[in-house]
């Protein structure tokens, strides 16, 4: 079998779930970056980009929310933990940051399959964090490789049965606010056949009213080796979410009053959502295609929805999605004038098929008659293309570029208040170029200059005139990212990763609510804005034993150029997003599996309105998790664990309502919570 080493823009490293201590520093050379897409080792990769391996993502964790994981990444920042039915708002450098609920502006990868719907949109409801092996973050726009809303890639790869052993797991947990979960996986290995499956069950009661959460999910991945460096992977994940209420959002007023309340209509409406949710993928893999490799992935997702949202009005929604597609690529080693260099090639198609309906709520709260029914269909076909060229030993130059057509298209079925059908199609192109120079074997330096492009999604195109179709005055946002970079590791187990980015984006588009009964949200370009910043990660292996790290955001984040409804908002902070973030943890990993970890995160404030005129303040947070190894025997592992989150019961909120109508722009996090657990293995 032959070894072949391309571009790539995301880290995976060695995991190996041990209970002896972990050694946690690796240098750069040692690391090798993946995606479903390319692979280069860490300091050949001209980019900012992270990678959390499996003992952060699983050990001692309630595995709940992506945002356990990632705190020891700079440049994102998540919010809504606590809300299952809006689901986690992710930013990273700025993008992101408008969702009101969901993920807008990032790429979402599981296991190679894209959770990013061609309009854009993503939901994270399906992840399994109980088999997550490492989840890659690419830090910038990554159009190149990734099409539409790529301002950042969150890339999950859970496991497959190859890097562990035979073994079943049961997992138990409980905690505050009646939160349980029952996790039950098994893998292994059978000659040319491996597998991985995982169950769980989740029920919480959640910290405010009207915030019960009952969820279902199976995970299973099941690997077949051909033979002649050839192999076939299914993948298949069922999501049974019955029952995740949504709060709501409360004024300042509320807050003081009683911040664990539901908002406004929630139990009235009895708000929330309901999914059933398939997930079916199939890739193959011939690493001797030829003289280089052949990539081949494909999938379908279906998922049926239904939601009640907080306001009278056709605030009912329903839809029945279709979503499939496939890519390949091929991928080479070769020499160019005497120089080594490598390249990927390839194409991709996505579509999109919503079968939606919304449904009008009296303000006593009785479902009334339809106000909407509409078949929305979005197809993606993307053709990309990235080369390496390795000009000296140290120096490598990297390019690449992309061609997408995205059609979106609304065909009415409701007659009664005319055709309101309509269709856009959008053809962008999308380029990258960088500079790796490693002058240490350790230590590297880059540069690097990229596009992104970023369509509405369908509900971003809904028309605040009350017109059907999609509005026409709503454009894609457009960004140009500038990046330097340093990274390195040195022999006293101090590692680090700095980087200096500097974002330009046209047409931003922001959210705002109309005033009145309801709270719907639409969107407006909102001109033009910057964002610039540094961002460092520093890690140090104090002993053996014990590791601290260090992850420190500073930005700014501004309106360049904004006018709307006769105001000025030249040089506001976008709103949504604090400007300073630091993320700390010490963690020990002594014999036997004891293990036990402190963070002190720290939450810059924030506005959240365009106008700057509602202010959110910062905070700090204190985590500590736990635990051990109760019983070793021959062929059975039990361990406890336990944690506190939010130790001094600090009040701040899980999640800030951008430019909300009716003072609604808050949602509190609980305060001190626990959880405990056991998990046998055998």
């Amino acid at each position: 079998m032959k070894t072949l080493k391309y571009p790539s823009v995301l880290i995976s490293g060695l995991l190996a779930p041990t209970i002896t201590p972990t050694v946690y520093a690796q240098a750069p050379a040692d690391i090798v970056v993946t995606s479903p897409i390319l692979e280069r080792s860490l300091r050949e990769t001209p980019a900012a980009l992270s990678v959390v391996r499996q003992p952060p993502i699983r050990e001692g964790q309630p595995r709940l929310k992506l945002n356990e994981s990632l705190t020891q990444v700079p440049g994102l920042y998540i919010q809504n933990q606590e809300n299952f039915a809006q689901g986690e708002r992710i930013a990273i450098r700025g993008f992101g940051a408008r969702a009101p609920f969901g993920v807008r502006g990032i790429t979402i990868m599981v296991d190679g399959i894209p959770y990013t719907l061609p309009d854009g949109q993503a939901q994270l409801d399906a992840i399994d964090l109980d088999t997550a092996e490492r989840i890659e973050v690419i830090r910038g726009p990554a159009s190149v490789l990734y099409g539409n809303a790529a301002g950042g890639v969150i890339s999950v790869t859970t496991a497959d049965g190859r890097s562990q052993p035979d073994q079943t797991s049961i997992r138990m947990t409980g905690g505050s606010n009646d939160f349980g979960k029952l996790s039950v996986t098994n893998s292994g290995q059978d000659g040319a056949w491996s597998h991985s499956i995982s169950a769980s069950a989740l029920n919480y009661e959640g910290y405010r009213d009207q915030a019960k959460v009952e969820k279902y999910l199976l995970n299973t991945k099941l690997r077949r080796e051909l033979g002649d460096d050839r192999s076939l992977t299914a993948i298949i994940n069922l999501l049974q979410n019955p029952r995740s209420e949504d709060p709501g959002a409360l004024t300042a007023e509320q807050v003081r009053e009683d911040k664990s309340q539901a908002g406004k209509f929630t139990e009235k409406f009895d708000t929330g959502q309901t999914v059933d949710q398939q997930v079916l993928g199939l890739q193959y893999q011939d690493l001797s295609a030829g003289p280089g490799e052949l990539h081949v992935n494909t999938f379908y997702i279906r998922r049926n929805f239904e939601q009640q949202l907080p306001y009278p009005g056709d605030s009912r929604i329903d839809y029945d999605r279709d979503y499939f597609g496939a890519r390949a690529d091929y991928r080479q080693s070769l020499e160019l004038s005497g120089l080594p260099f490598r390249y990927v090639a390839g194409v991709e198609a996505r579509e999109q098929r919503d079968d939606r309906i919304r449904r009008e709520m009296s303000f006593s709260g009785n479902l009334q008659d339809l106000t909407a029914d509409e078949l929305q269909t979005a197809t993606a076909l993307g053709v990309f293309a990235q080369g390496d060229l390795n000009v000296t030993d140290q120096l490598l130059l990297s390019v690449g570029g992309r061609f997408d057509r995205i059609r979106m298209k609304v065909d009415d079925d409701f007659a009664s208040d005319g055709d309101q059908s309509g269709k856009r199609t959008f053809r962008e192109w999308s380029g990258s170029a960088g500079l790796s120079y490693h002058y240490l074997n350790t230590h590297q330096t880059y540069a690097n200059i990229s596009t992104a492009f970023e369509t509405p999604t369908f509900s971003e195109f809904a028309n605040p005139s009350g017109v059907g179709g999609l509005n026409p005055e709503t454009e894609p946002q457009k960004s140009l990212n500038h990046e330097l970079g340093l990274r390195g590791a040195f022999d006293n187990g101090i590692d680090y990763d700095l980087s200096l980015f500097w974002v330009d984006v046209r047409d931003e588009l922001i959210p705002y609510e109309l005033a009145g009964p309801d709270d719907r949200t639409f969107y407006r370009n909102a001109g033009d804005t910057t964002r610039k910043g540094m961002e460092t990660s520093i890690g140090w292996l104090l002993t053996p034993s014990l590791r601290l790290d260090s992850a420190l955001t500073l930005a700014s984040y501004k309106f360049d150029d904004y006018r709307s409804g006769g105001k000025v908002y030249d040089g506001n902070r976008l709103p949504g997003l604090p400007e300073e973030t630091w993320n700390n943890r010490l963690q020990w990993q002594g014999l036997g599996g004891v293990f036990a970890a402190l963070e002190a995160l720290y939450v810059g404030d924030m506005v959240a309105d365009d106008r700057n005129d509602v202010k959110v303040n910062d905070y700090w947070l204190l985590n500590v998790r736990g635990g051990t190894n109760l019983y070793a025997g021959q062929n059975l592992l039990l361990k406890g664990f336990a944690g506190i989150r939010n130790l001094t019961d600090r009040n701040h909120f899980a999640n800030v309502r951008i430019n909300a109508s009716n003072g609604r722009y808050f949602e509190p996090e609980s305060g001190r919570t626990w959880y405990a657990g056991l998990e046998f293995t055998f």
